[in-house]
């Protein structure tokens, strides 16, 4: 097979040993990545050998590579405790760490582990910040692809233009932005008056509210700033704790269905008509709780019982307000609650007559601390007492040691102190 000469040069700049996983796809890279960094478009993993997550990312990291081997994206990974340089020269401070370099410019990978997130995270930093609309049938293609998305319909001037440009440059690594003229848009969306911004979401596609288009530019971006961010998730997504702290960022009160899945992410039959109960709340009363309610679902108990700080019966309902940190829960059994419930529930909170727990006061984060520590300690002697027990029972016994000697020490000292002064006393 014939290699050409620049492609053969380049892999020997590449690679520290010339290694290419041909199965993965995955570039093992080395400290000459940096003289080469700014050559085309680069998704990296930074990891560490000992690193479990790192681990868990691996075959992850494999898919990764297979799904981007037909763009222009090169995907690659770097061990940082061999290469400190390149760790250094991207302030990498944790592993692992996903980033995508293109230019002079960084993108931070901030979501959930998954395959789909991560492709589509770099798929979205990889072209411009607003992607232009040209065929009938692309837009066909976006919407059968991605449930969510923002589009830009008018000419690509005036303020509007401006300021959805300039949000869309901020929202890139998070969400897909679009724009498009007003004929190939109105054979999908009813279009009042152009330019307009709407957010198409699971099949339906809602318009920037139309009152605020003639603020001032200052005002404008604020308002479509807020808006594309509370607009960016899904109606009712599932939260981890890869996106739970992007989703409270929505300033929105999160309401979750705490449920329980197994290593297969399967949901017992009578958790999901729990988690279908809370759903259908947001799906019949949008319109009214959108605007306040973030809804969503957890199929992580520990996350759940970690904002709680304390271990929630299952199936449960949480709501945390993303403003203080503060948590409420129900009064009645979950699993006794029906929709009207919960939206009597919902009005209490907004209301602030329902009972808040929790805080961000520092003996909250104290406690909270402490939970977490209790909880992964009680873990870990669960799935292994022997292990556990070595790890901490080590370091404990050595410090019992090193107190007890210190103790006798004093204790020797003081005696010896008292026998010399009675032998003086009796000179």
């Amino acid at each position: 097979m014939y290699i050409p000469s620049i492609t053969f040069f380049l892999f020997v700049a590449l690679f520290h040993s010339a290694h290419l996983s041909t199965a993965s796809r995955v570039l093992e890279l080395s400290d000459r990545f940096l003289d080469i960094k700014k050559d085309g478009q680069w998704l990296i993993m930074f990891y560490a050998p000992w690193c479990a997550h790192c681990k868990r990312l691996e075959p992850i990291w494999a898919h990764v590579a297979q799904a981007l081997r037909g763009t222009s994206i090169r995907v690659g990974r770097v061990d940082c405790t061999r290469f400190t340089s390149v760790a250094t020269e991207f302030s990498v401070s944790g592993f692992p760490t996903i980033m995508f370099l293109k230019d002079d410019v960084h993108f931070t990978f901030r979501g959930d582990r998954t395959k789909d997130e991560i492709v589509n995270f770099a798929l979205r930093v990889s072209g411009p910040p607003v992607q232009h609309i040209t065929k009938l049938e692309s837009l066909d293609n976006i919407k059968a692809n991605n449930p969510l998305f923002f589009l830009y319909v008018g000419d690509s001037s005036g303020s509007l233009w401006e300021v959805y440009s300039e949000v869309a440059e901020k929202f890139q690594p998070h969400g897909f932005f679009y724009s498009t003229g007003e004929k190939i848009a109105k054979n999908h969306a009813e279009i009042k008056k152009a330019p307009t911004v709407f957010v198409f979401k699971e099949t339906v596609f809602y318009e920037f509210e139309d009152d605020v288009r003639d603020l001032e530019s200052q005002d404008l971006n604020s308002t479509m700033f807020n808006w594309i961010n509370a607009e960016r998730f899904e109606t009712f997504p599932k939260v981890t704790r890869g996106n739970i702290h992007q989703i409270l960022q929505t300033g929105k009160y999160l309401v979750l269905a705490v449920v329980e899945e197994n290593k297969l992410l399967e949901v017992p039959p009578d958790m999901i008509d729990f988690r279908d109960m809370v759903e259908s709340v947001i799906r019949k009363n949008k319109k009214r709780l959108h605007k306040n309610f973030q809804f969503g679902w957890v199929g992580s108990p520990e996350l759940a019982n970690s904002i709680a700080m304390s271990v929630l019966t299952l199936p449960h309902l949480l709501v945390v307000n993303s403003t203080t940190n503060h948590h409420h829960l129900p009064q009645d059994e979950p699993s006794q609650l029906t929709p009207e419930a919960v939206e009597v529930f919902l009005d209490q909170i907004h209301n602030q007559s329902a009972p808040a727990y929790g805080g961000n006061t520092l003996p909250v984060r104290l406690y909270r601390t402490y939970f977490e520590a209790r909880t992964s300690l009680s873990e870990m002697w669960q799935g292994n007492p022997v292990l556990t027990a070595v790890l901490f029972g080590l370091p404990l016994g050595f410090l019992s040691l090193i107190c007890y000697s210190i103790c006798c020490a004093d204790i020797m000292d003081a005696e010896d102190e008292e026998e010399d002064v009675a032998h003086e006393k009796k000179e």
